[in-house]
């Protein structure tokens, strides 16, 4: 369970968290957050797609984007993002939605992902909400915070 529980239902490809950190870009590196997810060890470094106002320590919400390698059907395991200190590098999960506009699938790995498909012949047509999915993902994962 959440804690505190939140209140109000939002769209389930919306992330919520806390913003631990913020960190500027360098020469070398872009932008970096660090989303903490309540009741979870998870610390993901996303880049931010957008004007971050929230306050470090306080409540966010917002669209975790990944870009899937290749997505594979699997039968078993645990809804996850690995490693649970750092950039997203694989996700696990079932399946919530589809959109095959976006070339997309919105993963519930613990947390909503939204994940663009990279892998040739692959749509999102393949895979069917609540398959439970797996697969690795390209740097350069984004946190769009959802404007109020």
């Amino acid at each position: 369970m959440i804690t505190p529980s939140p209140t109000s239902k939002i769209a389930p490809y919306l992330a919520r968290g806390i913003l631990a950190e913020s960190n500027a870009p360098t020469a070398t590196k872009p932008a970096v957050i660090v989303l903490t997810i309540p009741d979870t060890s998870y610390r993901i470094h996303l880049v931010p797609a957008g004007p971050i106002t929230s306050p470090i320590g306080k409540r966010i919400v917002g669209t975790i984007r990944a870009q899937a390698r290749r997505v594979d059907v699997v039968t078993s395991g645990g809804r996850y993002i690995e490693p649970v200190f750092g950039r997203p590098r694989r996700v696990q999960g079932i399946v919530v939605a589809t959109d095959p506009s976006s070339r997309s699938i919105v993963v519930n790995a613990g947390v909503p992902v939204v994940c663009t498909l990279t892998a040739p012949g692959q749509s999102p047509e393949q895979f069917e909400p609540g398959a439970f999915v797996s697969f690795d993902v390209l740097d350069g994962s984004t946190f769009t915070p959802e404007s109020a």
